[in-house]
């Protein structure tokens, strides 16, 4: 019985070693991604006051275009014509029939893609991609 004691004791004591080998190794990576990430926002700052001081302003991020394949297909039109566009125009170009449920679907979506920056809306229904 006091063999198997012994037998358990060092093995738990093997493993003990080698967990606190492990952690050192662990706590070695941490200090080096914490010294990474000290010098990220240090580089961050850095150029945050050179550009204040230059006074050039932070790029605003593109806006987020909806998923659904519609208004991946308006965004083409508008990248083929390269022109502003009614409703009625956009199903014509998207091959779709000119009936008052397409064309108010097509309205809705150029709305909402006004509402999200995407495209502007120079006139009451007339919609076009913002120049940059």
């Amino acid at each position: 019985m006091l063999e198997q004691i012994d037998t358990r004791e060092q093995a738990l004591s093997e493993q003990a070693a080698q967990t606190r080998t492990r952690i050192e190794e662990l706590a070695a990576h941490l200090r080096e991604l914490d010294e990474e990430t000290d010098n990220l926002r240090i580089t961050r700052k850095t150029l945050l006051g050179i550009a204040h001081h230059l006074g050039v302003a932070e790029a605003a991020p593109p806006p987020a275009t909806p998923d659904h394949p519609a208004y991946q297909q308006i965004l083409a039109a508008f990248a083929d014509t390269r022109r502003p566009m009614r409703a009625r125009d956009l199903c014509e170009a998207l091959d779709l029939p000119i009936l008052p449920k397409n064309t108010e679907g097509i309205r809705s979506k150029l709305k909402r893609m006004v509402s999200r920056g995407i495209l502007t809306e120079p006139e009451p229904g007339l919609f076009t991609q913002p120049h940059p």
